[in-house]
């Protein structure tokens, strides 16, 4: 017990040191934000313009384009790097030869630690021009008339090529959570399964149940990844202001708005803020999306008793 007292008492700083700088951070961010507050209400939030002037009276400011954008992006990356990463998980625990399988949890470390810069060179003359040749035209010439395909993919820098490239991205560090806690689920339940008449597609269906936090937290941890990613995203997003359920329409998102604007923002009197605001909403966003998977986890552990 004395053990345990003086291990409390020594973690204790570091927590209370996180609390300190998460509470600091929303403060700035918040206090930052105040002037375009004042100046535009919740028009920031909830219209899509971005007229910047000189003269502050003219300026006016919008960030809903923006917020949709990063919302969009990370939905679809979550849809890509979810299926792929248990797909992943899967083979490298049950089918992969062990050499083979090294070789693969190698390769994903070094791809979840790569510069992300990398990944948007890649996605700018790779990605973008194949997804808009194979993909985006084939589709948008036969299914136009589905808004989602309605858009006509005029440069391939869309929705769609961000939301893949993010896929691609988040699937290492979704992958790695999801990996180990399939891997780490006893062999004994394997081999009752077994015993039971299961097949191996049955069981892996019955592991996968036990393994639902991890799959929770890998969407979330992909979710949020996905939606903080800049410098990739504003490679092959096409920066526009535009708000659409179209694909392969071009569009923005708050941080590739933020990292965009932020160089020249000085110049006018209410874009920082506007930017903080910004920020804020990822803040809230990201804040929003851990609550709920926190909430959700609190009530499975509720509800089912091994």
């Amino acid at each position: 017990m004395k053990r345990l007292e003086t291990l409390k008492i020594l973690t204790a700083p570091a927590v209370i040191f996180v609390f300190i700088l998460f509470v600091y951070m929303l403060f700035v961010y918040i206090s930052m934000s105040i002037p375009i507050f004042q100046w535009e209400g919740c028009d920031i939030y909830l219209k899509n313009i971005w007229h910047a002037s000189e003269n502050p009276s003219e300026e006016y400011y919008g960030l809903a384009a923006a917020i949709w954008g990063s919302v969009y992006t990370s939905v679809i990356a979550v849809f890509i790097a979810i299926p792929l990463s248990l797909a992943y998980s899967i083979f490298v625990n049950d089918y992969a030869p062990t050499k083979i399988k090294n070789v693969m949890i190698i390769l994903s470390d070094v791809m979840a630690g790569l510069p992300t810069i990398i990944y948007g060179i890649w996605g700018a003359f790779v990605l973008v021009p194949f997804l808009r040749e194979w993909v985006m035209v084939p589709l948008y010439r036969g299914l136009s008339f589905i808004p989602f395909f309605s858009y006509p993919p005029v440069s391939g820098y869309s929705y769609l090529s961000a939301g893949i490239l993010l896929g691609i991205m988040v699937t290492p560090f979704a992958s790695a959570i999801i990996r180990e806690a399939y891997g780490s689920v006893p062999q004994i339940y394997r081999e009752a399964a077994y015993a039971l008449g299961f097949t191996k597609y049955e069981s892996t269906r019955l592991i996968i149940g036990f393994i639902r936090p991890a799959i929770i937290s890998g969407i979330l941890l992909a979710f949020g990844r996905a939606i903080g990613e800049t410098v990739a995203v504003s490679l092959v997003i096409g920066n526009t202001f535009n708000m659409s359920i179209g694909l392969f329409s071009p569009g923005y998102t708050i941080s590739s708005l933020i990292a965009n604007q932020f160089g020249n923002a000085f110049i006018y009197k209410h874009m920082t803020s506007a930017l903080f605001a910004g920020g804020l909403a990822l803040f809230g966003i990201g804040t929003l999306i851990n609550i709920a998977g926190i909430l959700y986890l609190k009530r499975w552990k509720e509800n089912v008793k091994f």
